[in-house]
């Protein structure tokens, strides 16, 4: 994976992670708000995975925000 792609990772996981928190939300409670196992949140909020597209809608349902939410963070 490219290091531009790793930095950027690490954001989402750090505003994915910040957006649960404010939502008052456990990994394991997110998990069983979403078709999302909760192993899987972990390795994302840890920068340990990467996701594909469906994963980041379904976090959007389990944290009742719109998709475009998750990706409101500075990028770059």
């Amino acid at each position: 994976m490219k290091e531009k792609d790793k930095k950027r990772l690490k954001k989402f996981a750090a505003h994915l992670k910040k957006l649960r928190m404010s939502k008052g939300l456990s990994q394991r409670e997110l998990s069983s708000r979403c078709d999302i196992d909760f192993a899987k949140i972990s390795k994302i909020e840890s920068v340990k995975a990467n996701f594909m597209f469906t994963t980041l809608i379904e976090l959007a349902e389990g944290l009742n925000v719109e998709p475009s939410e998750l990706l409101d963070f500075d990028r770059d």
